[in-house]
Order: structure tokens, then sequence, then C-alpha cells
């Protein structure tokens, strides 16, 4: 267990998202095998372009750790609406209302655990098990023909002006952007600080919902679960660092990130020896393989739609 560290150079390392094992290719033949993520890219170029940005994010983590010492933690039920914006080239694409809705329900149930899979959580992590007690709701469907074969991490899904589709009211909604994004990228999320025009979750189209076996052993949904975490202001399991702090007291440190279908248990390199909880929605396991939140992840969520929090408009 972890002893919780506040300062600028951790609030900005922990951001990262790349798999330290993965390459940068940008082949689109090649089948995805290992979880991967943007995330980190897309700060460090967020952070060139507005130099505020990390006062702000510095800020909300500020605020985050007061109100995990004074227990100021959402007490009420708290429902996010939803605007999904699907960019198509190819029927495949442009993926059917039911598999938008099948996602929404993948969230539904990871995030107020009653997925299937949360049985499965070994004895010595379940006395920390969370529900989190937020849902999401389905607001709207929002479609566009594109011509791009893949769209990268520059945001550009995000911008009507370059061939995407401008958020709907980012600040009272989550917008999710469904493209083919290319390199190996599952998805990519923007943390809590973020500008509100570029604001949501990219998820590639064949990660969306529940995508069908010739997308394992991403096919479950949980590519948005991870990154839905990570617009709520949760770290990586691992800290993105060697033995490093995710900013939650309750996950066991992790030497790097997991991946496929770790046996339990996990031993971990990091002393003094224990078990990593490889079944975290943080780490970057399979799809079947992740089916937990903790109750310290879960402060570090509530404390996002209090008074005052970063998403506080949504718990209005």
């Amino acid at each position: 267990m972890k002893k919780l560290i506040l300062s600028a150079a951790i609030a900005l390392m922990l951001f990262s998202c790349q798999n330290e094992q993965g390459d940068s290719t940008n082949d689109l033949t090649n089948a995805v095998t290992q979880r991967k993520c943007a995330t980190q890219e897309v700060l460090e170029e967020q952070l060139k372009a507005d130099p505020t940005l990390a006062i702000r994010m510095n800020q909300i983590e500020a605020f985050t750790q007061n109100a995990l010492l004074t227990k100021r933690l959402v007490n009420g039920k708290v429902v996010i609406p939803v605007v999904v914006n699907v960019l198509y080239r190819t029927a495949s694409e442009n993926i059917s209302d039911a598999q938008i809705q099948s996602q929404i329900d993948v969230l539904n149930k990871d995030y107020t655990a009653t997925n299937t899979d949360f049985s499965k959580i070994p004895a010595e992590f379940a006395t920390v098990a969370a529900n989190i007690g937020i849902t999401f709701e389905l607001a709207k469907i929002n479609r566009k023909s594109t011509t791009k074969t893949s769209w990268g991490t520059k945001d550009a899904m995000k911008k009507t002006k370059q061939g995407g589709l401008d958020p709907t009211s980012p600040t009272t909604n989550l917008n999710l952007w469904v493209c083919t994004i290319g390199g190996g990228i599952l998805g990519y999320a923007q943390f809590p600080g973020g500008a509100s025009a570029t604001d949501g979750v990219v998820i590639d189209s064949k990660y969306f919902g529940l995508s069908g076996s010739a997308n394992a052993p991403f096919n479950l949904g949980r590519t948005a679960s991870h990154e839905v975490g990570h617009w709520m202001n949760l770290r990586h399991i691992w800290g993105d660092a060697s033995c490093g702090d995710d900013l939650v007291a309750d996950t066991p440190v992790a030497k790097a990130s997991n991946f496929g279908t770790p046996a339990y248990p996990f031993v971990s390199a990091c002393l003094p020896a224990h078990n990593e909880m490889t079944m975290n929605y943080m780490d970057y396991t399979d799809d079947g393989a992740m089916y937990m939140f903790t109750n310290g992840q879960k402060s570090r969520m509530s404390a996002l739609f209090v008074s005052g929090g970063a998403r506080a408009a949504f718990g209005q």
C-alpha cells in the first residue's frame, strides 16, 4: 500500500498512458495484441500549447487531496449523460445503435460493481473492491461520414473544422468519439483540467462496446471503462513508473503495466513482497482480465463531482 504524495513533478509524470513495451508503428494491418493508448503524447502536446494546463492539473490534485482528507466527497447519485460521436468511412466503422448501447451497458455494470466477473475478485482484494455508484445514460448519437482512413491522436476528430465533430456541451456531457485511431491505439482520454473544446474520450471503433470475437481480446467494452477512469482522474495502477505511485492508497504497488491474462497470485517485483492487483481496470490487461475498482479510486473520482470539483456540473 502506498502513501499519497503531491508534487508538480509527480502530478505530471503520472499522466502517462503509453505502453512501455509497445512500439510506435502506424501499420494498421498489425493485429493489436496488447493494450495501448496515447494519453501521454496527447498531454505533452497540450502542455506545449497551453502552459497553464500544468497549473490547473496541480490545482485539481490539491483539491482532490483536500477532499480526501476532509471526506468531502459526493454522497448522492451521479448520472453522466453520454454523447457518442461516430466518425466513419466504412460500414464497419459506422457501428450500430445496439453496439453503442452495449458500451453504455458495460460502463453501467463496471461502475456499479454489477459486472458478472466482479465475483472473480480474489479474497485479499475483496475488502477494498468498490461500487463507484456512477451511472451513464445515452443522451445522443451523432454520426458523420468521412474520407479519413485514420485520425491519429491530434484531436482532429473533436473538431468540425478538421472533419470531425465538435463536442456537445462538454461541461455537462461525457463526449465519446468513436473512429479509427490507427497506430495500434485502442483509445485515449483527456484528464480533468484540459480544454473544454477537446474534453472527452476517444475509442477506436473496433474496441467500442461488445464488438465481437474478431476484436478479441479487447471486445468486452473495457477500453471505455479504462479510459473513462482517466477522464475521472485515475492514473494507471503502476503509477507510470517502476513501482510508481498512482495516488491511491488501497492499490498495491505494481512494477509496471501488465498484459494479457495474468494468473493469480501475481507476485510483484516491488518490495516488500505482495501480490499485484492485475484485475484493476486501470492496468493494461485484456478485457476479460480486468473487473474491479477500489474504494480509494472511488474517492478520487467522487472528489470531482462535489461543489468546486473539476466536474462539479455533472453532480448537480
